[in-house]
């Protein structure tokens, strides 16, 4: 037996380079009884005890350390059993401070020693060692295996217990701690640096589950968008985003004009007067349609008849072609606008308001610098760019071109033209929402226009009298909501225009296939309207301008409902100011006057009114 060190001095560090043993003694002697009929081998000695005191200890390759029994001798002699090593470790540190104490390249051994013949090996002895601390377990007190931990004091394997996988995240591994992990909760790291601790998270995932989840992030971002829209629309109200109107005045705004070494048109040059445009001015042409993406702006082919005499009507049709072509939308810009509606309805407003923006944009560009003006026959008109001009209402709703004389005809042909203007078509703006109601924009163009019949201030005043009366109109119920415009215009609008010479009527016009038509009014002036409004149930139709160039029939017969029975629209389809295909609005027609049902009103009612600020 041997004891090396001591409790109260126990060994630094303990350095084996050879071998250090006490082994049980082998014996190959045999032993017999008295008569000498019997012989056996002699068993092997048993090991014997080795007992540490230390704090390190080093068993370098090739040496050994070793209480192992003998062997037994010939002829069945049994093995020796193993002895007992034991180990009483002083000062273990632990945690962050923690050294290996031992480190073991050859051997430690206790083995039971061999039998010879038939004899039995010995019993195994013992290698045991002080009460490891918390994290640390074995003979020698190593750190438990990543993955586990150990929170008891003591040296059996099966204290250090495996940790929790449902505290690990997916995405995560646990790690090797210096001295061991001694609480429950192991710690871990994400397997790749794109990914964040605590949960392993991507960045965007961060911010989803910040916010309870995809579901939860999901509403947080639809109410945020729509936020976003309500303020951006907010701010675009407060810049004053200029509207796209007509604009009148030819003033060049933009400075990269000045250093054009081209030279410009008439309409591009400075100080163009507003009193010759308005007199020049001979016909408002709209474009049919809601501008939407299922069914654009286009126009209709034909010259109207006011225009009949200033235009090539061959040179007119490829022109509407191509500006039909450019007023088209593209496929992308529905679907995207599909997308929105269902995922973010008022963005989808947005959207839409802003492609109907650019449309116009692109119109106007088109008309003012690309084309050629070659469906004029005005040969200023042609040269200078001259005589065509696109606007649209500020919701961008309706869009019209101003066609103008080049100042280049026949005095006799102007005088002719100009007469022609009048019963005028002004069309309304909006949809009959009310978000987006039905209004009159009456444009600096028609104040001028009609400033030479009646006073501005009166005109102005029936303009905003109208539009007060288009707000109570709704798209689902046009027939008992027009009533009261109707009755407004007969009451209050035409006995002040009257005295001036000047009438108008409600109307409806340009009807597509798709069943959606325009709502307007119908301005005439002179005393032939009288005439005409006087006898309107024999008025012949609409496109006999020639014996009556001022008259504005309106259909108040039931009889003359019926002369039409190809219309669509339960008012007979006439020609009113020379070429708008339409009628006349009054307390008969109103009541055979189509319009679409709408069976999922409540819905409906909430999309159509639900849209950004401004």
């Amino acid at each position: 037996d041997a004891v090396i060190g001591s409790m109260k001095w126990p060994l630094a560090r303990l350095l084996i380079y050879g071998s250090v043993s006490s082994d049980g003694e082998s014996n190959r002697d045999t032993i017999g009884n008295s008569s000498g009929s019997f012989k056996g081998g002699i068993g092997g000695g048993s090991g014997g005890t080795i007992l540490f005191f230390l704090q390190g200890l080093l068993v370098e390759k090739n040496s050994s350390l070793s209480a192992s029994g003998g062997k037994g001798g010939i002829h069945g002699g049994g093995g020796g059993g193993g002895g007992r090593i034991h180990f009483h470790w002083s000062n273990i540190a632990t945690g962050d401070e923690f050294v290996q104490i031992a480190s073991i390249n050859g051997t430690v051994a206790s083995s039971g020693g061999s039998g010879n013949d038939d004899g039995h090996f010995g019993e195994d002895g013992t290698i045991t060692g002080k009460e490891c601390p918390v994290g640390l377990y074995g003979t020698f007190c190593t750190e438990c295996p990543v993955g586990t931990y150990k929170n008891v004091a003591g040296s059996n394997s099966s204290l250090c217990t495996p940790c929790s996988l449902n505290a690990l995240p997916n995405r995560a591994d646990f790690i090797y701690v210096r001295g061991g992990v001694t609480q429950p909760s192991c710690p871990y790291k994400c397997i790749s640096a794109k990914y964040k601790m605590p949960n392993c998270y991507t960045p965007l995932e961060e911010v989803i589950y910040t916010f309870g989840g995809p579901w939860s992030f999901a509403v947080f971002l639809f109410f945020a968008i729509i936020l976003l829209a309500l303020i951006l629309s907010a701010v675009r109200v407060k810049i004053g985003e200029s509207e796209v109107t007509y604009r009148a005045t030819s003033a060049i705004h933009n400075d990269a004009y000045a250093s054009s070494p081209f030279l410009l048109s008439l309409a591009e040059v400075p100080g163009a007067s507003r009193a010759e445009e308005t007199q020049s001015h001979v016909h408002r042409m709209y474009f049919m349609g809601p501008n939407t993406f299922r069914e654009p702006w286009h126009l209709p082919y034909s010259p109207p008849e006011s225009i009949i005499g200033i235009v090539y009507e061959d040179a007119f049709n490829r022109f509407i072609d191509e500006i039909n072509l450019v007023a088209a939308f593209e496929w992308w810009e529905g679907s995207v606008h599909s997308i929105l509606a269902v995922l973010a309805y008022p963005c989808a407003w947005s959207w839409k308001q802003w492609r109907r923006r650019k449309k116009i944009h692109r119109l106007q560009e088109y008309v003012k610098s690309e084309y050629d003006h070659s469906c004029l026959r005005s040969c200023r008109s042609r040269a200078l760019y001259k005589g065509l001009k696109v606007g649209s209402t500020p919701d961008l709703m309706v869009a019209y071109i101003d066609f103008f004389l080049g100042g280049d005809e026949k005095r006799l042909d102007v005088a002719a033209t100009i007469q022609k203007r009048f019963p005028m078509c002004l069309i309304f703006g909006g949809e009959g929402s009310y978000m987006s109601p039905y209004h009159l924009h009456s444009d600096t163009l028609l104040s001028n226009l009609l400033g030479q019949y009646v006073s501005t201030a009166i005109w102005n005043r029936l303009v905003a009298g109208l539009n007060t009366q288009l707000r109570s109109v709704k798209q689902g119920s046009i027939r008992s909501t027009l009533g009261p415009v109707v009755s407004w215009i007969k009451s209050h609008g035409n006995p002040q225009l009257e005295r001036h010479g000047v009438r108008v009527e409600l109307g409806w016009f340009q009807a597509t296939a798709s069943g959606y038509y325009q709502l307007g009014i119908v301005v005439a002036v002179n005393e032939n309207f009288y005439k005409s409004h006087h006898h309107h149930e024999h008025a012949p139709d609409f496109g006999d301008r020639s014996r009556k160039n001022f008259a504005v029939p309106l259909l108040g017969s039931k009889q003359a409902i019926q002369d039409q029975p190809c219309t669509s629209y339960g008012v007979s389809r006439k020609r009113l100011t020379g070429g708008v295909t339409g009628g006349v609005i009054n307390e008969e027609t109103l009541k055979s006057l189509d319009y679409k049902r709408d069976y999922l009103f409540p819905l409906s009612l909430l999309l159509r009114n639900c849209r950004p600020i401004g």
